[in-house]
């Protein structure tokens, strides 16, 4: 079973090339969540897999509340692993990671990072990747991920996951402000240019943003994935004054118009 949160498609492409591989069940975070479904049985040989995105140099607030919020039963030591999709490093996420399955009586047996391209633009000096780097790091997390599911399959233990410099100060400092003050939704907006698609509506992975007449309207559960943002074929949707001339980013390589109602 791989359960997986994603925005703008990065950490889904990687859930499903390990879902494909190790042929597992992929679930989809916030579904379970929105269903009410809070229970899931494991096999006695299933593999356990959480893929997700680093933000801010540490977990997704949504994802650490979906660890909360679940049960696994017939938990008895079976193969634990993570997979994190990362612009540049992941900081000390292993440990928060780690940290939050052991209070649910669960042992993390393997954890990995893997590039993938930037798509975070709410900071000065913050912006989507160049093509020539995106298509980079696309192309490398192919074998990256090939080289995981290789391990995965023989169930082999180890964290490999790229820090970076100053992990310490990124995990217990910097991510701790970002998500008390940078994951609100208040300053989103959408311009003149909407043209009523509804694409930022249909994106958003935890249904946040809802169309009101012809303009969207965001809600108070944002996860600042920022899909919204990227998704908008006229670059309408702003948050405040910090997106303007800022880039856009979706993976190529997925569906994710309809994510939150996908898997």
């Amino acid at each position: 079973m791989i359960f997986y949160f994603s925005g703008t498609g990065n950490s889904k492409w990687i859930a499903e090339q390990i879902a494909k591989a190790q042929n597992e069940v992929l679930v989809f975070m916030p579904n379970a969540i929105r269903d009410g479904i809070e229970e899931f049985v494991l096999a006695d040989d299933e593999k356990v897999g959480f893929v997700f995105p680093v933000y801010s140099w540490g977990p997704p607030l949504s994802v650490l509340r979906f660890l909360d919020w679940i049960t696994l039963s017939n938990y008895h030591s079976q193969y634990v692993f993570f997979v994190c999709s990362c612009g540049d490093d992941t900081g000390l996420t292993e440990e928060l990671f780690r940290r939050a399955l052991s209070r649910k009586g669960m042992e993390c047996n393997a954890g990995f990072s893997v590039a993938m391209p930037n798509n975070y633009v709410l900071l000065p000096g913050f912006d989507v990747d160049k093509k020539e780097l995106e298509k980079k790091k696309l192309d490398e997390a192919v074998g990256r991920v090939e080289e995981i599911n290789d391990s995965i399959t023989g169930k082999k233990i180890g964290f490999h996951c790229n820090e970076g410099s100053f992990p310490w100060f990124k995990t217990k400092v910097l991510n701790p402000l970002f998500n008390r003050f940078m994951t609100s939704a208040k300053p989103f907006y959408a311009t003149d240019d909407c043209i009523g698609c509804k694409r930022c509506e249909r994106i958003c992975p935890v249904g946040n943003v809802v169309m009101i007449g012809w303009r969207p309207v965001w809600g108070m559960d944002c996860t600042s994935c920022l899909a919204c943002y990227h998704v908008c074929p006229k670059h309408a949707v702003q948050y405040g004054r910090r997106t303007k001339r800022k880039g856009q980013y979706l993976n190529p390589n997925v569906s994710i118009s309809h994510e939150a109602a996908a898997q």
